[in-house]
């Protein structure tokens, strides 16, 4: 296919969103945020400004609350101090002509006290995911806090009020974090969420609270304006895939169609799913949730420019968003239309934290 007539680079609308193309820039922590206030920084003002071209930017995870927190370093939007130091993120990428998404996710039990001011973290049962997470180097998670209702209760208000201060720092819409191990999977697994009240049990009450979530999103600014990235087929430490993750995300998605929200995000796992519940999605988590979900989706997960234009023209996906090429190659998009070399992903040790350096230093092809 000619990249003058890619699917990639035709203009998509995802809710009320119009997009110059349909190459999305994934969310990826970063932890550049070096302060105790967790405001974003200057560097990160030219780190998204670098990669405007791409037709949508979702942010790096931000913490709705403080709560939420499951990583040191990372940006939250619970505070007016956070919002004024997004609001030059926001207008550099408008300023460059592209759109920017939040995405707002807590970790629950993915948490350490470390990171809580010594509070155990929050899940919807206290069942250790026994895996590591980023608090002054990498501390092993212990057994959260059950959540009361009261607790649930504030949480889904903690997304609403992010909700309202993404659109103070001028969003243009808001993603709700899904995926790979956090609070929303950790509600949806019938191995980590034991519960015995409305919230636990049956499919119905295990897919409640992420309903809750995005109609209290939504509730804030409009359908058009809210996103939802899952994973389905991706695990963290002790929460993996079951028999009943099918039939729950199938429900999940099925009632989050009716919501009418701006899309639906299907990341795809980097292991092989022979043999797990789940083998179903190894042709791709997109095509097998296409027929539950009416609106765009974009698939996500080790995707080159060939295929990513194959999900698309199939049908499967309206959109294709890049990870990690997007850590070395901010005019991605300018690479792929002219088909010029990509720069290799970098070493993992400029990941997380540090400055401009393995950040912001990359130079475009031109």
């Amino acid at each position: 296919m000619n990249s003058h007539d890619s699917i990639l680079f035709k203009p998509a609308t995802l809710g009320e969103v119009e997009l110059r193309n349909r190459v999305i820039m994934a969310s990826m922590s970063r932890a550049r945020t070096s302060n105790p206030e967790l405001i974003p920084i200057p560097l990160q003002v030219e780190y998204y400004k670098q990669r405007a071209s791409a037709g949508l930017i979702l942010s790096e995870g931000t913490w709705p609350s403080q709560e939420a927190i499951g990583a040191a370093d990372v940006p939250g939007l619970f505070t007016d101090k956070q919002v004024e130091g997004w609001k030059p993120v926001t207008e550099a990428v408008h300023e460059a002509g592209g759109r920017i998404f939040v995405q707002l996710g807590h970790c629950g039990a993915a948490s350490h006290s470390a990171l809580l001011g010594g509070a155990q973290p929050l899940a919807p049962s206290a069942v250790n995911l026994n895996h590591q997470v980023f608090a002054d180097g990498f501390q092993q998670t212990t057994t959260p806090r059950a959540m009361t209702a009261g607790d649930i209760a504030r949480t889904v208000e903690d997304y609403a009020r992010a909700t309202r201060l993404a659109q103070q720092a001028g969003f243009d819409g808001v993603e709700l974090h899904g995926t790979v191990g956090f609070l929303i999977p950790q509600f949806l697994s019938d191995k980590f969420n034991l519960r015995d009240d409305e919230y636990g049990g049956s499919v119905e009450n295990r897919i409640r609270f992420p309903l809750q979530v995005l109609e209290a999103m939504i509730s804030e600014w409009r359908p058009g304006r809210v996103g939802l990235k899952l994973s389905p087929a991706a695990g963290m430490g002790d929460l993996q895939p079951t028999a009943a993750t099918l039939p729950t995300y199938e429900r999940l998605v099925s009632r989050v169609s009716a919501l009418k929200i701006a899309y639906l995000q299907l990341q795809e796992s980097p292991e092989d799913l022979t043999g797990t519940p789940v083998e179903a999605l190894k042709e791709g988590s997109a095509r097998y949730f296409r027929p539950f979900f009416e609106g765009p989706i974009i698939a996500n997960g080790g995707l080159d420019k060939a295929r990513a234009e194959g999900v698309i023209a199939s049908g499967a996906a309206d959109a294709a968003a890049f990870g990690s090429p997007y850590l070395s190659n901010p005019d991605l998009v300018e690479r792929l239309q002219r088909g010029a070399p990509l720069a290799p992903v970098p070493s993992r040790e400029t990941w997380y934290g540090g400055g401009a350096a393995g950040y912001v230093d990359y130079p475009s092809a031109t």
